[in-house]
């Protein structure tokens, strides 16, 4: 597995990340933990090496989990976890006020059997806390040795400038993919100004861009897609003019539209780690095959002139989650 570098402080990852959100909490029922437990171990086989988690997924279940699987390999690997929400709870609203962060903090360590965390995210921007103050607590934890590198997640540009100012930040987390290209626009240029990492999560559109999804899918009350505009039947129809699309170069490719997905996002920029989820093992190396895929430069812009053509139906968000991004 290739590595890249996230920012200018030298933090070192895969290439690929693996996200563990949906083995506790977010896409129906949790999995079970022995299982978890060996897809995670088989990734750090497969040279996998960076992991995120935030005490929100479950809550706290995840970060447990990631903590048990990782321990035996806790110095080749990097953990990231986040912080932000009252009483980890991502139903209620945003808190990162200094004493909140410093709670956080402890108790990841404690979940995640460490006494480093190697990536701490603010999870959402906390309208009511300058990200100077936020930057701040988290400089005194890396000062502590708490702490080794902080990032933001779906912060806009802005909030990323002010933060960066006060503490250099070394990664910020947003959605991007082949559906999602809005990071385009202003984020990617801004991060490659100032030398901060990018890692997409969803990269593969919440499972949308692998092909499994059609009008007819219906999603589990505790799965989020069931309430994601993104993921209705109309939406799921309409969007199907992408999916042929990264079959048709995935075929030309010998690969699966799924490592199509994932090469083209790696393709982008050289500083950029998805952390693309899975809790099946053969999901798992279907995604790691991506690194190994190399989209010319040409094939790129043919596939992006592509894409440009192509209108996506449907928000990413409910309207009440959707007000917590960009801040």
């Amino acid at each position: 597995m290739q590595k890249r570098q996230l920012g200018n402080n030298g933090l070192e990852v895969s290439a690929l990340g693996l996200g563990c959100m949906g083995m506790s909490f977010g896409y129906g029922p949790a999995a079970d933990k022995k299982e978890m437990i060996a897809l995670i171990h088989a990734a750090v086989g497969h040279g996998v090496t960076f992991f995120d988690t935030a005490e929100c997924y479950g809550p706290f279940t995840n970060e447990e989990l990631v903590g048990e699987a990782l321990e035996p390999f806790r110095d080749k690997v990097v953990i990231a976890t986040k912080f932000g929400f009252q009483d980890g709870d991502s139903h209620k609203p945003q808190d990162s006020r200094p004493e909140r962060i410093r709670e956080v903090a402890d108790a990841s360590l404690k979940r995640l059997r460490t006494d480093r965390i190697d990536l701490f995210y603010q999870h959402r921007v906390d309208p009511n806390v300058p990200i100077e103050d936020v930057a701040g607590t988290v400089g005194e934890l890396i000062q502590a040795g708490k702490v080794r590198h902080w990032g933001l997640s779906e912060a806009g540009v802005e909030t990323i400038r002010r933060a960066h100012a006060v503490l250099p930040v070394t990664a910020i987390q947003s959605e991007y993919s082949m559906m999602w290209r809005q990071p385009e626009e202003e984020l990617l240029p801004t991060l490659e100004e100032l030398g901060i990492g990018f890692v997409p999560f969803s990269p593969l559109g919440k499972g949308f861009l692998t092909g499994k999804f059609d009008k007819n899918s219906i999603f589990d009350s505790s799965d989020f897609r069931s309430i994601v505009p993104r993921f209705k039947p109309e939406n799921l129809d309409s969007n199907q003019v992408l999916v042929h699309l990264i079959k048709e170069v995935a075929a030309g490719k010998n690969a699966t539209p799924a490592q199509i997905a994932l090469a083209w996002v790696l393709a982008q920029k050289p500083w950029i780690a998805p952390i693309p989820g899975t809790t099946k093992m053969h999901r798992l190396e279907e995604n790691l095959g991506a690194a190994d895929i190399e989209l010319a430069a040409g094939e790129l812009l043919d596939l992006n002139a592509a894409l440009d053509k192509i209108k996506i139906s449907g928000d990413r968000y409910p309207v009440e989650l959707a007000k917590r991004v960009g801040k």
